[in-house]
């Protein structure tokens, strides 16, 4: 077997692993984060149940940290007196990024976890099983309820050589992008493996699982190796290490293969991770701001290079350079080198160990202006300012960016900082973590105004019935969640206010959306959004289906969905459903009427709906019979009571 099947073997609670059959997994540990783990804890709390069932869930507080009212700060509330009731470690705001967290703290070779947050593969540079999923997925999670998806495929991604001069592991990933796209891993796991594997660090590793959310792939897998162990050590977990890699006769449903020694690097032009192009291309283009961090590159490894670059030297006065360390032990580690004077004096902003400008929480680049990011997303408007045009780099790129307040071409650089050595010992800041007490039911948890309670969606009849609703806006290719469900620091506080949030559905799209989607309900009509390929890549904030959901949206048409999106339409009972034929999506206008047969729904198949009344528009779904059942039920969370 492949490690991707030895893990999920191991873990395997129903289904067989043919790819695409749906699978059950038993899931060892979770992780939220304070932006969609309000939601989850409320699910959770929910389902009733009195403790985690998992060997560690985890609830992180990083995205919503700029408080500036009461809601963020009463959010983190709610989660830590939540995780203390129900055996949860709570990380309070500015202990660090979630992932970078989990990778330093919790993480383990081959154990399965699911975070509600996209970018939770990034614990797949040590060898762990990590997806990201909807908040009510992981809730479920949490209350020992195996977590279903479709069978992946497995890419075998090939490495030979070794990277040099300026070329990164950002690079490595970059390249991917733009092998694969950003649609060109859904329903895979890409598994790393090649004599190359061998000269990256973890850290490494990890920046390239990071951005495999960004191929839409289900999750990343490097070997558990000497590397690894070595990093655990470190870490003051050697205990936690175990061997793990493929059996040497593995098989794969697909290959890539990438020489290192080739790469350059790299650069992804606005406004998607896959407009890949080498840096050199970009010469003399004026750069007004520069921001190194995110949950992509803000690792010890990472910071110090970045640091060797600037020492000495200030950063472009024209250009506003930000720096968010991934969490508390690693600026810890920077000042225990000395660094962070030298840092100070370039003239590099210093943020709190937090995502920050990265989910556009503060740090918005000017208007049309140019923002150069270590991060791993560039959709348009996520930075805060809409008509910004952001690029995705190394960190070795950003800060000669910085430095010469333009993109230069790498030949001019000189020679590279080396990558560091992690200490024997790195210093832990385990004792920030406020771990659960023994018996947490006497725990009162506390509650802000704006923390509204869950929404009970009633069941969809499908006796006989036919689901007549009119289509309240039809968008185009590879729509993200943040076109959806926006980020940034007014709307993230919103995140455990449903009511409040959903006023802000798709209105960067179409500002009238909302409105369109209220009077349509207040009627008593059903909504259908209609989308082209890849609707829904991103994030995996369920916010951006269940807010629909409280807006009358029942159905989504597609041509094509991503992996994370389509599972939180089906938790909220939205019938997610692609054209047969593409070209009928041209057929349908806003406004248009569609009438949905729910008496012909049949797990996997397909049916034809009528378009304004008369015209045949055949459609599938690709829903297993436990998927369609939730829909059915009106929801993931409706489904499992039931069941209780």
């Amino acid at each position: 077997m492949n490690l991707a099947q030895k893990i999920i073997s191991s873990h395997l609670v129903s289904g067989t692993m043919t790819p695409g059959s749906e699978i059950g997994l038993h899931i060892d540990q979770t992780l939220t984060q304070d932006a969609t783990g309000t939601l989850a804890w409320l699910q959770f709390e929910a389902l009733g149940i009195p403790h985690v069932k998992t060997d560690v869930s985890v609830s992180y507080v990083d995205h919503n940290t700029l408080q500036m009212n009461f809601r963020n700060p009463d959010d983190h509330r709610f989660l830590r007196t939540t995780a203390a009731r129900f055996g949860g470690v709570f990380s309070p705001a500015g202990t660090g990024i979630c992932h970078q967290l989990h990778l330093e703290n919790f993480a383990k070779p081959g154990a399965t976890l699911v975070g509600s947050d996209s970018h939770t593969p990034t614990a797949g540079g040590l060898g762990s099983l990590a997806m990201g999923a909807g908040g009510l997925s992981v809730a479920l999670a949490m209350a020992g309820e195996p977590y279903c998806i479709p069978m992946p495929k497995i890419v075998r991604v090939f490495l030979t050589g070794a990277l040099t001069g300026w070329a990164s592991a950002k690079d490595i990933i970059l390249e991917l992008l733009r092998i694969r796209t950003v649609k060109g891993g859904v329903g895979c796991i890409f598994e790393y493996a090649g004599p190359g594997v061998a000269t990256l660090s973890v850290p490494d590793r990890a920046t390239i699982a990071n951005m495999g959310a960004e191929l839409g792939a289900t999750g990343t897998l490097f070997p558990s190796d000497s590397v690894t162990r070595a990093f655990l050590k470190s870490m003051g977990r050697e205990e936690d290490w175990k061997e793990l890699g493929p059996d040497a006769d593995a098989t794969y449903d697909e290959e890539v293969q990438i020489d290192l020694s080739t790469l350059v690097p790299l650069a992804a032009k606005p406004h998607m991770p896959d407009q890949v192009v080498p840096v050199a291309e970009l010469e003399g283009l004026s750069v007004d701001q520069v921001c190194i961090g995110s949950c992509t590159n803000s690792s010890y490894a990472d910071l110090w290079q970045v640091c060797q670059i600037l020492k000495g030297h200030r950063v472009n006065p024209a250009t506003d350079t930000l720096l968010s360390p991934g969490s508390k032990q690693v600026l810890t580690m920077l000042a225990n080198d000395g660094l962070i004077e030298p840092l100070l004096a370039s003239g590099v902003r210093l943020l709190e160990c937090a995502c920050g400008p990265c989910i556009g929480s503060g740090g918005a680049p000017v208007s049309k202006g140019v923002s150069v990011r270590t991060f791993n997303r560039n959709f348009e408007g996520r930075s805060g300012t809409k008509d910004a045009s952001v690029f995705l780099v190394s960190p070795l790129t950003a800060a000669h960016a910085a430095l010469d307040g333009k993109f230069t071409d790498p030949a001019s650089w000189g020679t590279p900082p080396r990558r560091p050595e992690l200490p024997a010992v790195a210093p832990s800041i385990r004792h920030l973590f406020v771990f659960p007490p023994e018996d947490g039911s006497s725990v009162e948890i506390l509650r802000g105004p704006n923390i509204v309670a869950l929404e009970k969606f009633p069941r969809l009849d499908a006796s006989g019935k036919t689901l007549p609703t009119e289509v309240v806006i039809r968008v185009d290719d590879n729509i993200t969640t943040d076109h959806i469900m926006p980020a940034g620091a007014e709307i993230l506080a919103l995140r455990s206010n449903i009511p409040a949030i959903a006023e802000h559905v798709l209105t960067r799209v179409d500002e009238n959306f909302v409105k369109r989607a209220r009077e349509l309900s207040a009627r008593g009509g059903n909504g259908v959004i209609v989308a082209g390929e890849n609707y829904g890549q991103g994030s995996s904030r369920e916010h951006a289906a269940l807010a629909p959901r409280h807006l009358g949206i029942r159905a989504v048409l597609a041509k094509s969905m991503a992996r994370i999106h389509r599972a939180n339409l089906i938790n909220f009972g939205i019938l997610p459903l692609t054209f047969v034929n593409k070209e009928d999506y041209d057929k349908v206008s806003q406004g248009a009427h569609l009438e949905i047969p729910l008496c012909d729904l049949r797990p996997g198949g397909s049916m034809s709906i009528q378009l304004n009344g008369s015209e045949p528009i055949e459609v599938k779904n690709d829903l297993s019979a436990g998927e369609l059942d939730i829909v059915l039920a009106g929801g993931l969370l409706n489904s499992v009571k039931e069941k209780m």
